[in-house]
């Protein structure tokens, strides 16, 4: 008697339904990382990428060679520029460029002083509320001198933010007049916040302006106003002060004799 034949029929598969494309995608990826990851070691490993020549916009080169001979790549820019930074406070901002093959570029990006604060000394001070040593090259006739700040600020310490109110309250003084095309006209010399309430500020003219707190800006445009007819008819220098502290502006005109 003859064995029964058992024949077996596999599954077939379709190709066609097959994802083809995206194993190759998959497959093309993973061997590009690979690949570009042994570049990146074996790049790291050559002297050609190490660090030997270093570019500061201020200080001497000499005093960033610890940064020498280290991987290009290596370097991370973002904690060597807060480090940087702490060695040299006065500056705003520390940045490090990579300037390839090998060597590193580093930006010292200054503060510029909005006004200088009479303290024990004066000081400058920044639109942060920053106060930093006034730079050897600067000019300081040309920036307005905060006044009142002796018993609010003890022992000032550059770099270092004060966040209080007469001083913020000078600075918004300074900068809305700044901002002001028409008071382009006037020098601003001095600017005291010693009582807010009656903070005030003088042009170089000698004219005093008692502008106090809140609606600086609407202040400053009756200002503008009565500067202009003021000059027609009578001229600043017979001007005392003007006082902008209430609802209706106040002038007072010096005794003329």
């Amino acid at each position: 008697m003859k064995k029964p034949k058992i024949k077996l029929r596999l599954p077939r598969i379709k190709l066609r339904n097959f994802p083809v494309k995206p194993i190759i995608f998959i497959v093309v990826v993973v061997s590009g990382c690979l690949i570009i990851g042994y570049l990146g070691k074996a790049l790291k490993k050559l002297d050609y990428f190490k660090i030997k020549g270093i570019i500061a916009s201020q200080g001497q080169p000499d005093e960033f060679s610890y940064l020498k001979g280290q991987n290009i790549f290596d370097i991370d820019l973002n904690r060597e520029s807060r480090y940087i930074l702490k060695l040299y406070p006065t500056y705003k901002k520390i940045r490090l460029i990579r300037v390839l093959p090998n060597r590193l570029f580093i930006d010292f990006i200054k503060r510029k002083p909005l006004a200088l604060v009479k303290l024990y000394r004066y000081f400058c001070v920044d639109q942060d509320q920053i106060l930093f040593d006034p730079p050897p090259e600067l000019e300081t006739d040309v920036l307005p001198i905060i006044l009142g700040l002796e018993t609010k600020i003890f022992g000032p310490k550059v770099a270092r933010k004060y966040d209080i109110k007469e001083l913020t309250l000078a600075l918004n003084i300074i900068k809305t007049i700044n901002n002001n095309k028409r008071m382009q006209d006037y020098k601003l010399r001095t600017v005291d916040v010693r009582d807010p309430g009656s903070a005030s500020f003088s042009l170089l003219e000698g004219l005093v302006v008692k502008i106090g707190e809140g609606e600086l800006k609407n202040k400053i445009n009756i200002l503008n106003t009565l500067l202009g007819e003021a000059r027609i008819k009578n001229g600043l220098g017979n001007i005392k002060y003007i006082d902008l502290r209430f609802k209706e502006a106040v002038i007072k005109f010096k005794d003329v004799r």
